[in-house]
């Protein structure tokens, strides 16, 4: 996916990702760690990646995965077309992984390329694959001022502990406490600093970065509440429910775009009003051959569905311009791309039948396209 063009980050700060993606699956089962389990037919990690990617002020985002993987996560990256991803070896646990992650951005001798050390660095679960800007901006924004943040959620069940003899000892009240999820995002020299003082018991055994920063750099983080959707993939059934949800939000969106004049027909106008209700549209009215940059940011946002509304003869090499423009986006690797070519046939203004000729070159049209995995739709309206 072609990366937007670079914004500014929250604050003004630079910023980067990591994303560890070294864990083993246990609790899934299976011989394929999750991240890299497929979901409709794309590895989880790549989700995550591009909800990085998709964030235009990160300007780099390092993917750490365990050895025997490396060569998978290249594949991966160069398949789905991601941009500004560096991959890293990791280590035998979750904490030496992120640090190994760290050090691209500092230590010459553990990287031949060395990334520009950023003033903030998230950190963000290679398996929470729905992730979007806005919480990720305010944890950026609250660890600029607090040196370190993290999205909490309230917790779903009772924490209780037990006793030596399997009975219970005592219960935590829920009300005072929260489930710690992420992104988290740290000044990059407080990070790293709790990073370079941790005993090999914290790096071994503990799972907290938040943790980190208060025990070795007494840095108190900040709390951001997050949304629903920041869960983390960990069980089978978890991936039935992230391929429903990722279904569910390929058609909920769609872009209409008309290319004709508001006297000419009322119904190129009028139908994303009707559309609202019940999804979220994007209405634009350009000329796909002009590559107008809100189409561009439209595509780029990852919308699947798309009804061109035109008083022309089918039009067949402005749908091809938009075509191209998906293609170029990548996004027709993950989820086939809907275009519904809907074009009025106004009497008044208009006169023209369908014949064999129109019949074939859209057929063939319509071939070709889906052998890029974009699916082309034809609808004649008769518009009196």
């Amino acid at each position: 996916m072609e990366p937007r063009s670079r914004g500014a980050a929250p604050g003004g700060v630079s910023v980067s990702a990591v994303l560890p993606a070294g864990g083993s699956g246990e609790r899934l089962g299976g011989a394929t760690p999750k991240q890299f389990c497929a979901v409709q037919g794309r590895p989880l990690v790549s989700y995550a990646v591009r909800a990085m990617e998709r964030i235009s002020w990160i300007s780099d985002i390092v993917v750490v995965v365990s050895p025997e993987n490396i060569e998978t996560m290249k594949t991966i990256i160069e398949k789905y077309g991601h941009k500004r991803v560096t991959v890293v070896e990791g280590g035998i646990t979750r904490h030496r992984s992120i640090f190994n992650g760290l050090k691209v951005f500092a230590e010459n001798e553990f990287s031949s390329h060395l990334l520009q050390k950023p003033e903030v660095v998230i950190i963000h679960d290679a398996v929470r694959p729905f992730v979007e800007e806005d919480i990720v901006s305010k944890v950026v924004l609250a660890a600029k001022e607090h040196g370190a943040a993290g999205a909490i959620r309230p917790l779903v069940s009772t924490v209780i502990a037990s006793a030596a003899d399997g009975c219970l000892d005592h219960s935590l009240e829920r009300a005072r406490y929260r489930a710690s999820e992420m992104p988290q995002a740290f000044l990059f020299d407080i990070i790293y600093e709790a990073y370079q003082q941790c005993t090999d018991y914290d790096l071994d055994y503990g799972t907290e970065c938040l943790h980190l920063a208060l025990k070795y750099c007494k840095t108190n983080a900040k709390l951001v509440e997050g949304t629903a959707d920041l869960w983390k993939v960990t069980y089978k059934w978890d991936l039935y429910a992230a391929e429903s949800i990722i279904k569910d939000n390929l058609s909920q969106q769609v872009c209409v775009i008309t290319n004709v004049k508001e006297t000419l027909a009322q119904v190129g106008f009028l139908l994303p009003e009707s559309l609202k209700s019940q999804i979220k549209v994007e209405a634009i009215s350009v000329s796909s051959s002009k590559n107008d940059s809100c189409l561009q940011n439209i595509i780029s946002g990852q919308c699947y569905n798309f009804v061109c509304v035109n008083d022309k003869r089918w039009a067949i090499q402005e749908t091809q311009e938009l075509v191209d423009m998906l293609e170029k986006s990548n996004i027709p690797l993950l989820c086939p791309v809907v275009l519904i070519l809907v074009h009025l046939d106004i009497p008044e203004y208009n006169s023209f039948s369908i014949g064999m000729e129109d019949l074939t070159t859209i057929k063939t049209f319509a071939r070709e396209t889906k052998k890029k995995n974009i699916l082309v739709y034809g609808l004649l309206i008769q518009y009196k």
